[in-house]
């Protein structure tokens, strides 16, 4: 994994710390840059936007 990867520790959607498990860091589809979900986020489908380029996705 990146180094710029391991740098996210924080859901994008909703800022929580990521530290339980099934959480997942992916780079960015448009721009490359880190972007963190909690499971939370991910099982209800929250939208996220890249803090980097502003690409959103489900």
């Amino acid at each position: 994994m990146s180094d710029k990867l391991m740098q996210v520790d924080k859901c994008v959607t909703c800022s929580v710390k990521l530290v339980e498990r099934g959480f997942v860091r992916f780079p960015c589809p448009n721009c490359g840059e880190g972007i963190g979900r909690c499971v939370s986020c991910r099982n209800q489908g929250n939208a996220y936007v890249c803090p980097s380029c502003g690409f959103g996705g489900p």
